[in-house]
């Protein structure tokens, strides 16, 4: 953990704007102004970009990707700049805690894994890569985007602890376990072997 040398003013501050921030449903607002529907019918139901290209548009969900994982980048570099490095890691604790549960949506949001990969990117790039990386080779060796996420979510713990001065490692750990809370019926499915591929419904 970073050294909490903001106030508690800030430090709510920040926790209350990642919030904010996380709970835009990028995924949802591209989707209908394109004209693919309600996210909620379609596929798993899910916000996401996964879900986005069971539309078939493949710009809709590249762009839902894009704009996901820019939420949480934009929360962690905002709280940095403005207050510091404790704030900014509230900001990416909340952020994430936004997409997977915004107020907007009765609580009831995605699995948060491009906010994820964006925030990591924002908190240290190295980490914020190398987990890009686990992602897409994992997903390119499976083909199963929750999988991919789930190993680069475990890899995010190794990757601190290698590459940083693990002053992120706590919030590593925190931010892992709600990625496979969040995957838990993925990690049924995966179990049972009913996983959708990438590209299938």
């Amino acid at each position: 953990m970073p050294p909490f040398d903001s106030s508690m003013t800030q430090l709510i501050l920040w926790a209350v704007l990642g919030y904010l921030m996380g709970s835009v449903p990028f995924g949802m607002i591209i989707a209908k102004v394109m004209g693919l529907g309600n996210l909620r019918n379609i596929g798993s139901g899910n916000i996401g970009a996964t879900n986005v290209l069971r539309t078939g548009n493949k710009a809709a969900a590249a762009l839902t990707l894009i704009f996901d994982a820019a939420k949480g980048a934009v929360a962690v570099l905002l709280a940095r700049a403005l207050a510091g490095e404790d704030a900014a890691q509230i900001a990416a604790l909340t952020a994430f805690l936004g997409h997977c549960f915004p107020v907007w949506l009765g609580f009831n949001g995605g699995k948060g894994v491009a906010t994820f990969l964006g925030l990591w990117l924002a908190l240290d790039w190295r980490v914020g890569v190398a987990c890009c990386l686990t992602w897409l080779v994992a997903a390119a060796i499976w083909r199963i985007s929750s999988l991919g996420a789930l190993v680069a979510a475990a890899m995010s713990v190794v990757w601190v602890l290698v590459l940083t001065d693990s002053s992120t490692f706590a919030l590593s750990i925190v931010l892992t376990l709600l990625v496979y809370w969040r995957h838990s019926a993925n990690l049924a499915r995966i179990k049972a072997g009913t996983e959708p591929k990438i590209g299938k419904s």
